[in-house]
């Protein structure tokens, strides 16, 4: 008898300690951390873990239990429950107003953003599904707070805060896309992204060096993709999601596909998306320079300037792309979380619209301009444990490779020499990062990571008319680039209202690089480097009340040298000719950041974070002399000799301001304002603006929403940037901007009008529809080649089943 009450005994207490509760967002179903867990009557209380779980045995009496559970910003519920209950899922609602998002970006871990101090702004899966973005640059540019350069419609080059290209980071699933060829000019890497596999997307800005290293200067931008799901009952889980889009201003027809295949153990997701763009129409009323009056033709052997016949028609600019995405899961306990990713992204071949643009001598510059290609591949593989043992709670290992292709195709006009450059770019990463929480207010993230990049790059050289093909100069020397780090952040809850935060990061970096001096005179073959850099931060988070967060935020950032620097050769700009610098060190940044953001009742949210980055030895390009030479003959052109150097300092500082206004039940207003102003040093000590601060921009929206009705009416903007204002080196692309009344280049200001609506027409199917550009503006955003969509018509559809 007594071996069976013992038995019974036991058999309960397992049922007990089983009880398990977790929480989650009810938007996301992402697990909630921090989550409070109370008992009035008994005066106990527990809060959930880094998975949104908390056992529930220890409120259970005479076989029943009945819990408060409470988290700042979301709406807070009781839950009654009997011991019968062993698994139990409670969704939290947010807010209308909240200042507790969960954010991974800050340190690669879920975390409260409320708790960090630094301004991370988050593009939800909800989001996008409403604004239904043509690209991952479009993405970006929803938010209201990234401002997006483009060259050709096959582009978009982000800029944070006065900062674009290689001073920005790119993180796919924790992974780092940057390589050592990113440049200093435009970037067209992220529409190798697909927008329609983004699960969230987060924009941190301001340094973000200690956790991902060099190029982490004006910030980062982490995207999470989608993650395969698992079975929660006997039965097979079997999800389709399709998608369906058409734009009209350049006849877009987009094709999406995602099937999800869960088990208890397994799960899989294969995703699919097929674009294709024809040229694209500008709007009507604008600048006249921004319309494209001929194209080049060849007939007979020979280029010919033919009128355009629809001058707001920016030919040619088409192109098609392909997104591939697999994931594998595996979770063999509780513990071990597996995950297998494939990414795939190709581009046909796409015009580089603003050279074919250009003038010489009263004719076309180039007869072809085109990108080759855009190639990206990333497999990798990440093992999450999750147990608290000495050295962590949470430990997690990313292994990755990618391959990267691009190419450049030019011909100038009536020239019969076609020039190709090809880059292939195998990159290699390993990062392990540790999370663990030494008690209920002490917690510390720390992390190693190991970085190599392969670079190959060739050129060649046809003669169209005999087909006869040679070997040339080649963009970059062929070249291994090595880094690895160690990084320590700290969270320290001083009280219940201040949390400090601190990190260091110790990055060293290597590179040799071999030059092919049989085409192209050097003064020397090879070049190495190896230098190292330390980076810190240290952050204050106040929150007097659960309406009130302020922050304080004060961080180092900075970039090592790569081969693009190093030992670049091109042709930047019209008449100049960029060649190789191996006498380079890293550029610095040192930011300060204030945030403050205010709840006011239950109908009011205003953000502002106002900022200074402040950058030394900073690498810009400089004229400089090759073999005691200030000018060359280049692909048959007089060229001034330029180099990237550690020439200048420079400065941005700015504000940025977030407003929301609950107007009643069914109505909402928000705003979004970006204010930046960039500062840096010229050869001769005088002081020019910024190539990358963007104008004074923003976005308003005037929100609807009732039942299975989601409107929206909004308006985006851009002040002008004049002559005077115009960078130095910008002065001199006057093919891109319009002209002033004094005859001189300068970008002027403008604004759109769009209307969006999305209706569920039943559980399976959501309909989009949307016009932008209402009043056909013509314009362009600053230092764009490409003028953007005029009027257009997006219509969309969505099925889930």
């Amino acid at each position: 008898m007594r071996l069976i009450l013992i038995f019974i005994f036991l058999s309960f207490s397992q049922i007990i300690s089983a009880q398990t509760l977790t929480i989650k967002d009810a938007e996301s179903h992402l697990p909630l951390e921090f989550v409070t867990i109370s008992d009035t009557a008994s005066n106990k209380s527990a809060s959930t873990n880094t998975n949104g779980k908390v056992q529930l045995g220890q409120f259970i009496t005479n076989g029943k239990g009945q819990v408060f559970i409470h988290l700042l910003g979301y709406e807070s519920t009781t839950l009654v429950y009997s011991d019968s209950d062993v698994q139990l899922t409670i969704l939290l609602q947010q807010k209308a107003f909240s200042l507790n998002p969960i954010v991974i970006s800050a340190n690669r871990w879920k975390q409260n953003g409320r708790d960090i101090p630094t301004k991370i702004s988050s593009i939800t899966k909800k989001d996008f599904q409403f604004q239904n973005p043509q690209t991952a640059a479009d993405l970006l540019r929803s938010s209201g707070e990234v401002f997006i350069q483009k060259s050709q419609q096959g582009g978009g080059s982000p800029i944070i805060r006065g900062f674009s290209t290689n001073r920005l980071l790119y993180s796919i699933d924790g992974i780092r896309m940057n390589t050592a060829i990113f440049r200093s000019g435009n970037l067209q890497n992220v529409i190798s992204l697909d927008p329609y596999t983004m699960e969230s997307t987060e924009v941190l800005f301001g340094p973000g060096s200690v956790i991902y290293g060099s190029d982490a200067i004006g910030g980062v931008m982490s995207f999470s993709t989608l993650t395969p799901n698992f079975s929660t009952n006997d039965s097979i889980l079997f999800k389709v999601n399709a998608a369906t889009r058409f734009a009209s201003a350049n006849n877009e027809q987009t094709i999406h596909l995602d099937l999800n295949l869960g088990f208890k153990k397994w799960s899989f997701i294969s995703s699919i998306t097929q674009s294709d763009y024809d040229n694209l129409r500008m709007g009507k009323y604008g600048p006249n320079e921004y319309k494209r009056s001929f194209i080049v033709d060849r007939r007979d052997g020979e280029d010919l300037v033919l009128l355009n016949n629809n001058q707001n028609l920016q030919e040619p600019s088409a192109y098609s792309q392909l997104n591939l995405m697999q994931k594998i899961r595996f979770e063999p306990n509780e513990n071990w979380n597996i995950n297998y990713g494939f990414h795939y992204s190709e581009t046909t071949e796409f015009d580089r619209y603003d050279r074919l643009i250009q003038e010489k001598d009263g004719l076309p510059r180039y007869a072809e301009w085109e990108y080759g290609p855009q190639k990206w591949m990333m497999n990798s593989i990440n093992l999450t444990h999750s147990k608290k043992v000495r050295l962590y709670d949470q430990f997690s290992l990313r292994l990755a490779h990618q391959l990267f292709e691009e190419s450049r195709i030019n011909r100038n006009f009536n020239d019969s020499l076609r020039n190709e450059r090809v880059e292939k770019v195998n990159a290699y990463s390993i990062n392990l990062d540790f999370k663990k929480e030494i008690n209920a207010q002490h917690r510390l993230f720390y992390g190693l990571e190991g970085i190599f990049n392969q670079v190959d790059s060739k050129g060649e050289e046809e003669d169209i008319l005999s087909s006869i093909k040679s070997i040339s100069q080649s963009r970059y020397p062929n070249s291994n680039w090595f880094s690895s780090a160690f990084y320590l952040t700290e969270q320290y809850r001083l009280t219940k209202q201040l949390i400090l935060h601190g990190g260091i990061r110790y990055s060293w970096y290597a590179l040799n690089s071999t030059f092919d001096t049989s085409l192209f005179t050097l003064p020397f073959t090879e070049t190495s480097l190896d230098n190292s850099a330390i980076n810190g931060s240290f952050g204050v988070v106040y929150h007097p009340t659960e309406k009130l967060v302020l922050s304080l935020n004060i961080s180092t950032g900075f970039r090592a040298p790569n081969i693009d620097d190093i030992g670049k050769i091109f042709d930047s700009e019209p008449f100049s000719i960029v060649v190789p610098n191996p006498e380079l060190k890293n550029e610095y940044a040192y930011n300060f950041d204030y945030s403050i953001a205010k709840i006011f009742g239950e109908n009011l949210k205003v953000d502002l974070t106002l900022f200074y980055t402040f950058i030394e030895d900073a690498l810009v390009r400089r004229d400089f002399t090759l073999n005691g030479q200030d000018s060359i003959l280049y692909e048959g052109v007089l060229s001034q000799v330029q180099a990237i150097q550690n020439a200048a300092k420079a400065s941005v500082y700015g504000a940025q301001i977030g407003l929301e206004i609950k107007i009643n039940k069914f109505f909402s207003l928000s705003s979004q304002l970006n204010y930046q102003k960039g500062e840096e040093e010229l050869d001769d000590g005088s002081i020019s603006t910024s190539r990358h601060a963007a104008p004074l921009f923003g976005v308003s929206r005037l929100n609807f929403k009732k039942g299975k009705l989601k409107a929206q009416f909004y308006a985006e903007y851009s002040r002008a940037v004049e002559f005077k204002d115009l960078n130095v080196g910008e002065r001199g692309k006057s093919h891109i901007y319009a002209i002033d009344k004094n005859g001189n280049p300068h970008s002027p200001a403008w604004y759109t009008l769009n209307l969006k609506g999305s209706y569920i027409i039943n559980k399976n199917f959501t309909a989009t529809l949307g016009i932008e550009n209402i009043t056909d503006q013509r314009y362009k955003t600053y230092s764009s080649g490409i003028a953007s969509a005029g009027r257009n018509l997006m219509l969309g559809v969505r099925a889930a089943f």
